[in-house]
């Protein structure tokens, strides 16, 4: 799976249900948040005033050796 700011949080989360250790260690709480079905990385991280693009590496990181 491609992950960039623009992908939504819902798909990564579908594609590799433990990449909610990353969320989660951003302190983003996106698997209880209604906006998860339609917000973008990008998006979610600015609200929680982080840097998409230090999300979104270590996502890439942890997802290339997902273990679903």
């Amino acid at each position: 799976m491609e992950i960039t700011a623009k992908t939504i949080i819902a798909d990564v989360l579908k594609a590799c249900p433990s990449s909610v250790e990353v969320f989660d260690k951003f302190n983003m709480g996106c698997m209880s948040c209604m906006g998860v079905a339609n917000e973008s990385i990008e998006k979610g991280s600015r609200m929680h005033g982080l840097d998409p693009d230090e999300v979104v590496a270590e996502l890439v990181k942890f997802v290339a050796d997902c273990k679903s």
